[in-house]
């Protein structure tokens, strides 16, 4: 029986409707909303900051035919996601600093959406985002949801980092990352020990266990699993790998184990194995670099150097995945 959660997220609506940090966006003003999430993408994709409320009609313009697909207008957009401003921690009198965005149906099995999250550079490093966030998990946990999932696009490196350090899952790497926090997963966090990567998860026996070690052999990945990773349950097993693997990309080590497994990344272009985050990381890149982006990444190709494994035609995928969703602001800039 598969379970509908649409009276679920509904309720938990309207506990973020309450928060006194937060304010629902009206009709009044979903325009200059829209002009927030404008600047939030053109920080984002095209590295550029904007004053939301300073701009103009021929400057939004201008944004929105550059950033393309993303930059999008959607009609009724208020009918497919609820819309918040975020205010500081004394509420509603001020003005605000930021704007969230809830989807109004849930994403993997039955968790709220969070399709966009954004700060004004003034706003930021004073835990504005992280109590949102904080403030969409509970309201989902009371509502008997499996958190919360965001996505995040690989070139927006500061809020991929910042979800990282918030401690959130990598769920998936199909059109974006995306990234989830559950009451399924426990807390973890990686560390550096003798040149490798070890992923820990808080255990409440045992303190910090060692689940994942990444290391090198030459230029090609090492990875170790330890018997507690092998003995842990589905949620922790499935997605330890995936989770690891950002982090070593983050870092710029190797993703790979060599040649065979390299041919083979596509198989893994949804989540999985670290080779498949490798795979469509070049995708990423190429298709911001197409798109006339500037791209900086700590990700080293896997053709880097002489002994460059090649990725014929034939080893692909049949259909190499397509651009990302338009998944609006999705990343706070800077929180």
């Amino acid at each position: 029986m598969v379970r509908s959660w649409d009276a679920a997220v509904e309720r938990a609506q309207e506990r973020l409707a309450a928060v006194p940090r937060l304010r629902t966006v009206d009709g009044g003003d979903g325009r200059r909303f829209e002009l927030w999430d404008v600047a939030s993408r053109a920080e984002g994709e095209l590295g550029e900051r904007v004053d939301p409320d300073a701009l103009t009609p021929e400057a939004e313009r201008g944004l929105r035919e550059r950033l393309g697909e993303s930059g999008r207008e959607w009609p009724d957009g208020g009918l497919y996601r609820r819309r918040y401003w975020v205010h500081g921690p004394d509420g509603r009198d001020g003005p605000p600093v930021g704007t969230v965005a809830v989807d109004n149906w849930t994403r993997g099995p039955g968790q709220l959406a969070v399709s966009s999250l954004y700060l004004r550079p003034g706003a930021r490093g004073r835990g504005h985002a992280a109590a949102v966030l904080d403030e969409v998990y509970r309201a989902a946990a009371a509502e008997g949801m499996p958190g919360y999932r965001l996505d995040a696009h690989w070139t927006w490196q500061h809020a991929v980092r910042y979800y990282l350090r918030r401690g959130l899952w990598v769920v998936s790497w199909k059109h974006a990352l995306g990234l989830a926090r559950m009451p399924q997963l426990p807390s973890y966090r990686v560390r550096e020990e003798d040149d490798r990567l070890l992923l820990l998860v808080s255990d409440a026996r045992h303190g910090w266990v060692p689940l994942l070690a990444a290391g090198r052999e030459g230029r090609w990945l090492r990875l170790d699993e330890t018997a507690a990773y092998r003995q842990s349950d589905g949620w922790v097993h499935d997605f330890a790998r995936s989770t690891l693997a950002l982090h070593l990309a983050l870092a710029g080590r190797p993703l790979v184990r060599g040649p065979q497994w390299w041919a083979e990344a596509w198989r893994w272009s949804d989540t999985g194995e670290p080779e498949g985050l490798a795979y469509k990381i070049e995708h990423f890149e190429r298709l911001a670099r197409d798109a006339g982006r500037r791209v900086v990444s700590p990700h080293r190709p896997e053709g880097a150097g002489p002994e460059r494994p090649v990725l014929r035609d034939s080893d692909r995928a049949p259909q190499v995945p397509g651009p990302a969703d338009r998944l609006p602001s999705t990343a706070p800039q800077g929180p």
